[in-house]
């Protein structure tokens, strides 16, 4: 690993390289866990598998990770974020290349499982070594720059994902992926730093302790923790079900499925975070409760258009409407790491991250069972639609927790942050 920054190093141009760095590193993060969701289809022919059994697979993959992002933050917080990066990336690459060789449910649930636990290690230590680059004029659009690798990952690693299931079978995605994590993870190994001076204090079980206490008492994150279960879980929903609804309601190959049902959704994010971490930023210099007005904006945006989504009859207007609807929830997206790290001391950043990617990957457990119960009742394009309700729970939630979060800036501007 290449030396530490100087202390100059904030003023030069390695933080936005460090962005540059990572956005591929996001982008195979997304893309190894969308190559499931893409090659659905076949892989229920082939398995016999039904819509339950589909659903479970994606919620088991979502409660792990939820767990294992629960540890992993806190790993972030005691240890150099840069390996754990890099090693989190080595590990899920290879568990992306077993579920090439699953040959039922249960090997395939195994796997799974297996990619979670890697990939949990990524967000809750890349968002905070981008804070630990970034000051706060620029934290928003780095984290937002950062977060379109996802996007892009999602929705042209289900195209791919599926253009390639098209021609070679479901697993050719899942081995070609493998080989593409492999060589990255030496390119991170090689380039990745840390800041000169670590905004992390010894390591140690005492410090672990106070990490997570110090994030457990801040009521901020626990409202932000709640924002995310239910605006991850609804996306996430979405997410999982709409190639599949794309396919079986449209008609679709499974190429035009995930360019239908993903690409458009991630396009749409794509395009959408980097304006809603300028608009944040833009927001926060006006407003101290700017970056959660953001929020707040992207997900009425999201919840209105996704309520029309059980009344679209044609490819074009399925379409349109997953473009909008994840147009705000990407301007959500842009937000939502700065508006925890206005929240949080430097030294629990990457905790207080884990914590909130827990819970919001615990609602993303439960989203694709809800639309499955859901489908067998209303149709699956009514049960996705349904799923505009939580974006504007969590809208309430947001308010709800103001007092709580103007409290914790005011703290953090004090330099009176809890357990600082």
């Amino acid at each position: 690993m290449t030396a530490p920054a100087s202390p100059q190093g904030r003023t030069t141009a390695y933080p936005w390289v460090l962005i540059g760095l990572l956005w591929f590193a996001s982008f195979l993060n997304a893309a190894d866990r969308s190559i499931l969701v893409a090659t659905m289809p076949q892989i229920r022919a082939e398995f016999g598998l039904d819509a339950g059994h589909l659903a479970l697979i994606n919620s088991v993959f979502f409660w792990v990770y939820a767990v294992a992002a629960f540890f992993s933050g806190q790993i972030g917080d005691r240890t150099r974020r840069s390996r754990v990066i890099t090693y989190g990336l080595v590990f899920w690459s290879l568990a992306t290349g077993m579920v090439s060789l699953t040959t039922g449910f249960a090997f395939l649930l195994a796997t799974r499982f297996l990619v979670a636990v890697g990939e949990s290690s990524y967000y809750p230590s890349a968002t905070a070594l981008i804070s630990d680059w970034h000051p706060d004029r620029t934290r928003s659009r780095a984290l937002s720059l950062h977060q379109t690798g996802l996007f892009a990952g999602a929705g042209l690693g289900a195209v791919i994902a599926g253009g390639l299931a098209d021609h070679f079978g479901w697993r050719a995605p899942f081995a070609v992926f493998v080989v593409l994590g492999l060589i990255y993870a030496a390119v991170l190994g090689r380039f990745l730093r840390e800041p000169a001076a670590p905004q992390t204090p010894a390591t140690g079980p005492k410090v672990k302790t106070s990490h997570l206490r110090t994030v457990l008492g801040n009521p901020a994150v626990l409202g932000l923790c709640l924002v995310f279960f239910l605006a991850n879980g609804a996306s996430t929903g979405v997410m999982v079900w709409a190639p599949t609804f794309a396919h079986d309601a449209l008609g679709l190959d499974l190429a035009g499925s995930a360019l239908i049902g993903s690409a458009t959704i991630n396009l749409a994010g794509f395009l959408s975070v980097p304006v809603g971490g300028m608009l944040a930023d833009a927001l926060a210099r006006r407003y101290r409760f700017g970056r959660f007005l953001a929020l707040a904006i992207g997900l009425a945006l999201a919840a209105a258009f996704l309520a029309l989504l059980g009344l679209a009859d044609s490819a074009a207007t399925v379409a349109a409407i997953l473009l909008a609807s994840s147009l705000g929830k990407g301007v959500f997206d842009g937000c939502i790491y700065a508006a925890m790290h206005d929240v949080t001391a430097p030294n629990v950043r990457s905790t207080a991250v884990g914590l909130m990617t827990m819970t919001g990957f615990i609602g993303a457990g439960v989203t694709p069972l809800v639309v499955a119960a859901l489908s067998g009742r209303l149709g699956m394009g009514m049960g996705i639609s349904a799923l505009a309700g939580a974006y504007l729970a969590a809208i309430a939630v947001i308010f709800l927790f103001r007092h709580q979060s103007l409290a914790a800036m005011h703290r953090l501007a004090s330099n009176q942050a809890p357990g600082s």
